[in-house]
């Protein structure tokens, strides 16, 4: 089994929701925007620009692959009967769902023979960075289970794709990581999240991936969720949040309005970067203008945003 190599960045593959976007007869689709990258353009339409328009490489994130590996099992575990769905049946699964996650990807053969030199760094004499790797994904599986009992759950869907087209022709997709429904009807939308919860004045931000996902399934399925629920297994936090509809009527013009400054940037190739704290990891720095860089030109119009 292998990580990724941080020495290696990999081309962006298309979006996995490209496969699974159906066609939408009789009505004109102007674009297609997912919570990640309306994310993006807010932070930087530089950002946007290399990572949606360019699809420029970028270094692998051994912490967003382990994010991956801690979803899967996460979706597997309730393929258990409840009774068994325990801590150590969960750290059981994640040999082979390690191995699924590697398969599934289009760059499973540029994955690289170790964790790099700076992931194994200060393990000690005689301790394996993977084994290492892996008992960390165990630790934050066992923190779940001390915020969620999963003998207790059976949820309707579970990393579901979801897709609805606005008025305006705007397709807005993503993937949830589970929807529950009560046997009265009432819709949980959940969200795990591998790092801590943000602090405090920054819950917002955080709710608006969940606002994206429930203004998708009110528009799809005519149903506004009841409770949004992001789970945040690095630091042991729950955030739930009610939305309603003058709520998502709201994250609905905030995504349109979001899709015209895109639009606008595009036609006019204005891609201006915007300095902040997110430079401080972001992976082009050496194309950003704002750090003495030059972006690549433009390429050529094509293929579908989001």
């Amino acid at each position: 089994m292998d990580l990724l190599t941080p020495e290696a960045p990999l081309r962006p593959p298309r979006s996995p929701a490209d496969a699974l976007s159906t066609p939408v007869d009789g009505e004109r689709v102007v674009g297609a925007l997912s919570p990640s990258r309306v994310s993006d353009f807010l932070t930087c339409p530089l950002l946007y620009r290399f990572r949606t328009v360019d699809r420029l490489p970028e270094p692998p994130s051994p912490a967003a692959v382990r994010g991956t590996l801690v979803h899967k099992v996460l979706e597997d575990v309730f393929d258990l009967p409840a009774p068994e769905r325990t801590p150590e049946r969960a750290r059981a699964l994640l040999p082979a769902a390690w191995e699924a996650v590697q398969a599934a990807r289009e760059d499973a053969a540029e994955l690289g023979a170790g964790l790099g030199a700076g992931l194994g760094a200060g393990l000690g004499a005689g301790l394996d960075a993977e084994e290492h790797w892996l008992a960390e994904a165990g630790s934050v599986l066992d923190r779940w289970f001390s915020l969620e009992d999963p003998t207790r759950l059976e949820p309707a869907e579970r990393e579901s794709y979801v897709e609805a087209v606005l008025d305006s022709g705007l397709l807005l997709r993503g993937f949830v990581d589970r929807i529950d429904v009560a046997p009265d009807g009432r819709v949980r939308v959940v969200d795990y999240k591998t790092g801590r919860a943000p602090g405090p004045g920054f819950e917002a931000k955080a709710l608006f991936q969940m606002r994206f996902y429930a203004l998708v399934l009110w528009r799809a399925r005519g149903v506004v969720p009841s409770v949004l629920q992001l789970v945040y297994l690095g630091s042991g936090e729950v955030l739930r949040h009610s939305p309603d509809e003058a709520e998502l009527r709201a994250t609905e013009r905030k995504v349109e309005a979001v899709w015209r400054a895109i639009t606008a940037a595009r036609e006019s190739g204005d891609w201006r970067p915007r300095a902040g704290t997110p430079c401080g990891w972001c992976a082009h720095k050496a194309l950003c203008p704002e750090q003495g860089g030059t972006p690549p030109p433009l390429p050529s119009p094509g293929g579908r945003e989001g």
